[in-house]
């Protein structure tokens, strides 16, 4: 089956925190709407087998905003991957994040859907620049759980909590390759959810390296990913200065030790536009 829906043109509101959402789990469904900034409805990992068609009822019953809601499909040639994809063909939701992804051709069977890229696995992250090159995928994610049992490893972090090289490894391909083609990219969930410290380090490393948001799996982890991808004060400020020294000096310059030329005020910029400002 390869499904044709009408085009939204809407895609979805990003924000930094998208929250995962099992889709068995409708009396979920909208706090975790009012929590986050989009909502990943999770017809995949988060169910298991025996509730997938209950899953599927209550995507179908439920409805959130459309463009804040994203549906996790099984991953293509898996034994739910038609069921999933009909089932969001009859709901108003246009922007679907497909598994396990591993080429275009598996994009391709997503056809009249925006789609988030989900490249998990060792296949899909060496595909992530071809992937990235398809006109409906809207954005890249990364995912390191089943990247590592794709590789047959059997943990992802180091004794430090620290990811393990080729961990970072593919974290740094997914966001290249997005970046190369113009999308967003989308860092992991950090899997320890009493560790609010690791994840904002982590989320504040994302923002800074050109991620657009972090996934996460609890509404307690929201609040520490806007923190960490809001500018602080000083990074206003030095936005806010830079950008006001360019006005009178053309070219390259100097401002307080620093040399400034247009990639600094690219930096400064982007800034500036995640505070909520235009220069």
């Amino acid at each position: 089956m390869s499904a044709t829906v009408p085009a939204s043109g809407t895609g979805i509101a990003w924000g930094p925190a998208l929250l995962f959402c099992p889709a068995d789990r409708p009396d979920r469904f909208a706090k975790a709407a009012e929590r986050a900034d989009a909502v990943i409805l999770d017809l995949e990992d988060a169910v298991a087998p025996e509730r997938k068609a209950r899953a599927r009822a209550a995507l179908r019953a439920e409805r959130l905003d459309p463009t804040r809601t994203i549906v996790r499909v099984n991953a293509v040639g898996s034994p739910e991957f038609e069921a999933d994809l009909e089932a969001v063909v009859g709901t108003d939701y246009r922007t679907v994040m497909l598994a396990k992804t591993e080429s275009p051709a598996q994009v391709a069977r997503l056809g009249g859907f925006e789609v988030v890229a989900l490249c998990e696995t060792a296949r899909g992250v060496v595909a992530a620049p071809e992937i990235a090159a398809v006109p409906a995928v809207r954005a890249l994610m990364w995912g390191a759980e089943d990247l590592l049992a794709s590789l047959g490893g059997t943990s992802s972090r180091a004794g430090d909590g620290g990811y393990r090289d080729v961990a970072r490894a593919a974290r740094s391909a997914v966001l290249l390759a997005a970046g190369a083609h113009g999308k967003a990219a989308i860092d992991a969930v950090h899997l320890d959810i009493a560790d609010l410290d690791g994840l904002a380090a982590e989320a504040a490393d994302a923002t800074a390296s050109g991620f657009s948001a972090t996934a996460c799996i609890h509404p307690g982890q929201v609040g520490t990913i806007r923190a960490a991808y809001r500018p602080g004060p000083g990074q206003v400020a030095w936005a806010r200065e830079v950008l006001a020294a360019a006005s009178d000096q053309p070219g390259v310059f100097r401002h307080k030790d620093q040399m400034v030329d247009e990639p600094v005020l690219r930096q400064a910029r982007t800034v500036l536009a995640r505070f909520g400002e235009q220069d």
